[in-house]
């Protein structure tokens, strides 16, 4: 069957999206065409400057809706005995729609803050979608005997959990990406020289906020990992609860250096890559569990 396929490899170009839009504002590049969806009138435009970043990351918002329109194409043949999967397709379509369209309204209306943190925070909910259409459709590797008693129904559940705490720290992000908060604490580990700042603005307390929920979203994904390696979980999934780990230690190392580089493209735009990463991951974790149980 190929819609697996289709579906892994939407998971994977929004991953690629969403590492291209934070490349975008990272490098201010966001306003480089003033005109949507033309981009100074014309659809080919010079990739130039900031151009050649803001022009490719349409480019690739529209090879996604093609991507997932195939995708929902080879579903709707191959699925029709679990219909649940062309109506999350539909949503998915309908998502992506309204997604692209506040994209344009970030570009009509010169970057507003809560148009542009909600553009980014629908990316996160399609990504949230597609990587459970690409994990309840693929082809699973272990059977439920693989599982100890309850382990899978807990799994899926701290694994759920997990994945609403990232969404949660990453819309967040984007609240402090798009107001200009990113340097409002510039001292690490402490914010502006105490361990509580004094919370007198949306920019402050926005990042100390993020930098807090960090902290929860570490030790709960590490307790989610440390738990299912005691428990009996197929081996299949020890290496995504691995990547995992890898990922939310990787976050918080980045988050640090984006502090200590003064918001560097690299630190910045891998930030917002390992998060969109971490929640595919356990999104994955928590609809094979649930699957398998």
């Amino acid at each position: 069957m190929l819609h697996p396929r289709a579906f892994k490899v939407t998971v994977v170009w929004t991953l690629f999206l969403l590492y291209v839009g934070s490349v975008v504002h990272a490098t201010e590049s966001s306003l480089a065409c003033p005109d949507w969806p033309t981009c100074f009138g014309t659809m080919v435009p010079e990739m130039t400057g900031g151009v050649f970043w803001e022009h490719l990351h349409r480019l690739i918002a529209g090879g996604l809706v093609l991507m997932f329109m195939l995708a929902t194409w080879l579903a709707r043949k191959e699925t029709q005995h679990r219909p649940w999967i062309l109506r999350a397709c539909v949503a998915g379509l309908v998502l992506l729609v309204v997604q692209s369209v506040f994209g344009g309204l970030t570009v009509i209306y010169q970057l507003p803050d809560m148009v542009s943190t909600t553009h980014l925070s629908l990316a996160f909910v399609f990504l949230a979608l597609a990587t459970v259409l690409a994990a309840a459709t693929a082809q699973p590797a272990a059977s439920g005997e693989d599982f100890g008693p309850g382990v899978g129904r807990r799994l899926s559940i701290l694994a759920a959990i997990g994945a609403g705490v990232v969404f949660l720290q990453s819309a967040l992000g984007a609240l402090v990406r798009h107001t200009e908060a990113g340097m409002a604490c510039p001292d690490i580990p402490l914010c502006l020289g105490r361990v509580v700042p004094p919370l007198v603005n949306l920019q402050i307390t926005a990042h100390f906020t993020h930098r807090v929920l960090a902290i929860i979203t570490l030790l709960l994904v590490l307790y989610l990992v440390g738990w299912a390696y005691r428990a009996e979980v197929p081996a299949s999934l020890r290496k995504r609860l691995a990547a995992a780990a890898f990922l939310v230690v990787a976050q918080v190392v980045l988050g640090v250096a984006s502090v200590l580089m003064v918001l560097a493209v690299a630190p910045v735009s891998l930030h917002t890559l390992f998060a969109a990463a971490l929640l595919s991951v356990l999104v994955w974790i928590a609809t094979v569990s649930r699957q398998e149980r």
